[in-house]
């Protein structure tokens, strides 16, 4: 084999090897990228909205359906509850019970007869429903205490009438004895309203004592109406005013039994289903507090600062303006006081001055020669009580001289 065959052989492997990399590293390209090309396709179908399936629909409806019934009604309204977008309209009476036990064998007669007289008059279905709840007393120990605060004022204010009364000693005794006897009664009524709510309170820790409270309710159903062209509105009313019939012939039918019965109202028909769906927290969280505390609001407001600030800037003006009235009406009050204090001191030369001026006046009638030895008679009064003022003015000065010189020796 010559050296060109050789060299022709070795290059032909060389090519050979080289085209088997090729594609190799083909193979392995084109194998990674379908591998991304997967990877992709899985990421974008987890980031895809998943379409629900048949199945999945009808589980979801049925868990929403669910919740719904759940509530069984949708508003309050119209002293009426109504259910399921106006499916069914509802009107509650509430009965009074009588105690049947305690009467004697002709009322429980009478008794029975009324209600087997209203079951024969219904012409619908109704329900009885029975109510427990725990008696709340807070309502009426807060009653008690506001009264009890009243009889405190009244009681205080009669003893310090009865304490005047002693200090003036312008009453009879038989006054005396009709307003000490006043206090004494009321003093009792006093004591023995605290003794009331002392043992109010204790009665209200209990949670034993219940009371219950019967209803009837009366549904109406718009589909009796069978086929109409009534809108809303117009169904509401119908539904209104044959449930208020219904009702008013239920109350009229029970009297006979001697059962009184009410139509509910919309704000005791909320009461009844709070009651009934809290029956746990409506023990210590009534509706009346919730209502009170707006826990049926989102969010509250704050009334606005600059109101407040107004307001705070309106009392302040208010008492700065009454000590300023207070503090000017003493000042010119204690001016005066002092204005009368001195005319009083100068009273005597004013006396004098006054007399001098009324004999120059009079110096016509009374003769000249008269009046001038008067202006004298008065002018030498004034001169000797100057002089004498001057002699006490220097008896005081020289005393407290005197007074100084002493305590100066004694400190020495």
């Amino acid at each position: 084999m010559s050296e060109n065959d050789q060299i022709t052989g070795l290059l032909s492997a060389l090519l050979i090897v080289f085209i088997a990399i090729l594609v190799i590293l083909v193979i392995v390209y084109i194998a990674l990228l379908m591998k991304k090309k997967k990877e992709n396709k899985k990421i974008q179908e987890n980031n895809a909205p998943k379409t629900k399936s048949k199945k999945d629909i009808e589980t979801s409806e049925t868990k929403y359906q669910t919740i719904f019934n759940f509530m069984e009604f949708e508003k309050v309204e119209d002293n009426m509850i109504i259910q399921k977008e106006n499916f069914k309209y509802i009107m509650v009476v509430e009965c009074q019970g009588v105690n049947y036990d305690l009467m004697s064998g002709v009322e429980k007669t009478a008794v029975e007869e009324g209600f087997l007289q209203f079951l024969n008059t219904l012409r619908h279905p109704i329900q009885l429903y029975v109510q427990t709840r725990t008696i709340d007393l807070g309502s009426s120990i807060n009653a008690y205490k506001e009264k009890i605060s009243q009889i405190e004022i009244d009681l205080n204010t009669k003893k310090q009438q009865y304490k005047d009364m002693i200090e003036s000693g312008r009453y009879t005794k038989q006054d005396r004895q009709k307003m000490l006897y006043e206090i004494t009664k009321q003093t009792n009524l006093y004591e023995y309203g605290k003794d009331v709510i002392a043992d109010t309170e204790k009665m209200s820790l209990n949670k034993n004592i219940l009371s219950k409270r019967y209803y009837v309710v009366i549904p109406y159903y718009p589909s009796d109406l069978g086929a109409n062209e009534f809108d809303e509105y117009e169904v509401r009313n119908i539904a209104f005013s044959e449930l208020y019939t219904r009702s008013q012939a239920i109350i009229r039918t029970l009297g006979a039994c001697g059962v009184n019965g009410k139509i509910l109202n919309t704000r005791e028909l909320i009461e009844l289903l709070y009651m009934a769906y809290n029956r746990d927290q409506a023990e210590d969280f009534g509706i009346d507090r919730a209502i009170t505390a707006q826990y049926d609001k989102l969010y509250s407001t704050s009334e606005d600062v600059f109101d407040k600030r107004i307001r705070e800037l309106d009392k302040v003006i208010e008492e700065k303006a009454i000590n300023k009235a207070v503090s000017k009406v003493e000042t010119i009050r204690t001016r005066k006081e002092q204005e009368a204090i001195e005319k009083e001191r100068k009273m005597d030369e004013l006396i004098n001055e006054m007399a001098k001026i009324i004999v120059e006046g009079n110096k016509g009638y009374i003769g000249t020669e008269i009046a001038e030895d008067t202006l004298k008679e008065l002018n030498e009064e004034d001169s000797k009580k100057a002089k004498a003022k001057e002699v006490k003015a220097n008896a005081k000065e020289e005393k407290g001289r005197n007074k100084t010189t002493r305590t100066r020796k004694q400190t020495k």
